[in-house]
């Protein structure tokens, strides 16, 4: 379940609360009159089930609340009801399939914002992986792809792209370009610095390496994995399972392969750097392309369930007022 709490302008609450009492899986509804002070207007309280929440609140945009007044919402860890039992019952679909497509857009514009600690992240990741591509230590890359935080901004461009958000997709895809190249330009810093001191040398770079030569030898699997994982990664998001984030981090060859380019690039390696590079990029683009169309499939799929029964007999169907 999930709890709203709206701040609506006097002359709209008794549509607000007219649309809440219409929808399928709605409960614990209250409405106080004139206490809202910024804005000025009544606070209406409810719970409503996972699935039918989407609904609601593209139903309360529709209304233009969130231009006038304000749409809160937060998730009920525990709620003993026979109401709220009901009120999931009746509602369609299940919970873990749900996706709240505001949710959705406010996770990743948070998570896809060019920040210090954005960069921070990924600059010491792909330091891990120089490490672990010179040792020739999976354990080292593993580490880093867990700590690599670009798919948020993948998930970004993922969402943008399906919500016809272009400004949410150009931020970013200019996060993710923007930190791959600043953590490639200071990794390359940082295998000098490691030469210069005698912990890298180009030996370690052209020797054989069995544990962590795919990473600049790209091939079929890297694009099958990529896509396989885009669908996991958008999985995970939609249905809030952020655990198989990790999972997804750790099956993609992004952040070592940024990596292994920023050391061939410090020894002139170019044969190493433009295979690395090739790696970054289909693991790039199979990411986007199989996250975007599962959020395509997700939302038409999502949508026909809804269809089934979003308002209660006899209510009134409203046109949808979103995304």
């Amino acid at each position: 379940m999930l709890h709203l709490r709206m701040i609506t302008p006097h002359h709209l609450t008794e549509q607000v609360v007219e649309l809440i009492d219409q929808t399928v899986g709605t409960t614990h509804l209250v409405v106080l009159a004139g206490a809202a002070r910024d804005p000025e207007g009544d606070l209406v309280l409810c719970d409503v089930a996972r699935e039918a929440a989407d609904e609601l609140l593209q139903e309360m945009r529709g209304l233009g609340l969130d231009q006038s007044g304000s749409i809160a919402v937060e998730n009920i860890d525990l709620s003993i009801s026979r109401r709220a039992d009901a009120a999931e019952e009746e509602a369609p679909g299940e919970a873990a399939d749900a996706v709240i497509w505001e949710q959705l857009a406010e996770a990743t514009h948070e998570e896809s914002t060019l920040t210090i600690t954005y960069a921070a992240f990924m600059i010491v990741a792909t330091m891990i992986a120089a490490c672990g591509v010179v040792l020739d230590n999976a354990i080292l890359i593993v580490g880093a792809m867990a700590v690599g935080p670009e798919f948020g901004p993948l998930a970004g461009v993922c969402t943008g792209l399906v919500q016809r958000r272009p400004r949410l997709a150009w931020r970013s895809l200019s996060a993710l370009l923007i930190g791959f190249a600043a953590a490639i330009a200071a990794t390359t810093v940082f295998s000098l610095g490691m030469d210069a001191l005698g912990l890298f040398h180009e030996g370690m770079l052209d020797a054989p390496r069995p544990n962590t030569s795919f990473i600049w030898q790209p091939d079929p699997f890297s694009f099958v994995v990529a896509l396989l994982a885009g669908v996991a990664g958008m999985l995970s998001l939609t249905s809030a399972k952020a655990g198989a984030l990790v999972g997804v981090a750790i099956s993609v060859t992004t952040v070592p392969a940024a990596a292994n380019s920023a050391v061939a690039l410090s020894y002139g390696g170019f044969a190493q750097m433009w295979g690395s590079a090739e790696q970054l990029l289909l693991n790039l683009l199979g990411i986007i392309l199989s996250g975007t169309l599962t959020l395509i499939a997700w939302k038409l799929l999502w949508r026909t369930q809804q269809n089934r029964m979003i308002r209660k007999p006899g209510a009134p169907r409203r046109g949808r007022g979103g995304l």
